[in-house]
């Protein structure tokens, strides 16, 4: 507070603000709670929620049924693929023996070679009749796979189609639901807020302030910081609203405030001295003084200087003289700091009175 407070209230004061924040924090934590476990009113909606509940899931059957389909059929394709390369190193090898061994026997003409001839021919043929079978069985899976993918991606083009069409009604529920939730915010945060602007003018200054400014910052912080991650697009607007408006009712209350102040100001200061500083509390007279101000009408006077006896600007007495040892002491003093005697009151000449 000031100087002139004593030790152990500048602590207990201190305590107090702590108490304040300490409930403050707590408050806090408690609110942001409630406030985050609000949504779970609501029922959690998505776009699944808005399909045909009869083609939707026969579609996505239809999806995962070509899925597998097409990875059955790439693995039954490597294996015929691989089936096929190994007839055709078989027939190209068999072939590539068998023209060797024409050449021999052509070179040779041996007759008795004739039935051997003819059983390799039929070998040949057996080659080029699996090379033909294992290239058929390549093509068969690659038209199944072929036929999987086409109907994988006709079910998936149907069920794109279907989640376009409902996503304008997914978006409006999910608008909506935004909006009701808000509101639950709202409807929450606003009244703490109200309830801090009536502590705040009715109670700052109350027994139990500590907990009054614990639950003013409580309410700002609900609705200033703790709203803000939950609000839509036009939650903007009605927290600078609010903002807007509590600035305008502090600041006019300010204003009037300060007119009352100095009305206050200028009837006290044509009050005779003695009046003026038996009305004036003693802990804000020193707590003025500590600020080198007067404790009467606030403006700053050197009270360093031993002819400042009286306030300059105002004619309030800040020193006169102690009735016991006349030592030259503040007006406001209760004690002469040279003999501690109780300070005799003293009229606005300075002469001591008993």
């Amino acid at each position: 507070m000031g100087k002139a407070l004593r030790w152990s209230e500048k602590w207990f004061r201190r305590g107090l603000w702590l108490v304040a924040f300490v409930f403050a924090w707590f408050l806090v934590g408690l609110g942001s709670t409630i406030v985050g476990d609000l949504p779970q009113v609501e029922q959690e909606r998505t776009l699944d929620d808005f399909l045909d509940p009869q083609r939707a899931p026969q579609l996505r059957q239809t999806i995962d049924a070509a899925q597998r389909a097409a990875r059955d059929a790439q693995d039954a394709l490597d294996q015929a693929q691989l089936r096929h390369r190994t007839a055709q190193a078989n027939h190209r090898a068999a072939r590539d023996t068998f023209s060797n061994w024409l050449a021999t026997r052509n070179a040779t003409q041996r007759p008795e070679q004739d039935p051997e001839l003819i059983e390799r021919t039929r070998q040949l043929e057996g080659y080029r009749g699996s090379e033909r079978e294992a290239l058929a069985a390549v093509e068969a899976q690659q038209q199944a796979a072929l036929n999987a993918r086409q109907a994988q991606q006709r079910a998936q083009a149907e069920l794109a189609q279907m989640q376009e069409g409902a996503r304008q009604s997914f978006e409006s529920a999910m608008r909506a639901q935004a909006l009701r939730v808000f509101l639950y915010r709202l409807a929450l945060t606003l009244p703490l807020l109200v309830a801090a602007g009536w502590l705040f003018a009715k109670q700052r200054r109350s027994t139990y302030w500590p907990f009054v400014w614990g639950f003013i910052f409580f309410a700002l912080f609900a609705f200033f910081v703790e709203l803000v991650p939950y609000l839509p697009s036009y939650g903007g607007y009605v927290r600078y609203i609010v903002g807007i408006v509590i600035t305008v009712i502090g600041g006019r209350y300010a204003i009037q405030a300060l007119q009352r102040y100095l009305e206050r100001q200028q009837q006290a200061e044509t009050l005779p001295d003695r009046q003026r500083r038996q009305e004036l509390d003693y802990d804000l007279a020193q707590t003025r003084l500590a600020k080198g101000v007067c404790p009467g009408c606030e403006r700053t006077v050197d009270l360093k200087d031993p002819k400042n006896d009286f306030c300059p600007h105002c004619g309030m007495g800040l020193h006169n003289r102690c009735g016991a040892c006349q030592a030259r002491k503040s007006a406001f003093a209760r004690y002469c700091y040279a003999c501690g005697e109780p300070a005799a009151r003293t009229d606005a000449a300075g002469a001591p009175t008993v």
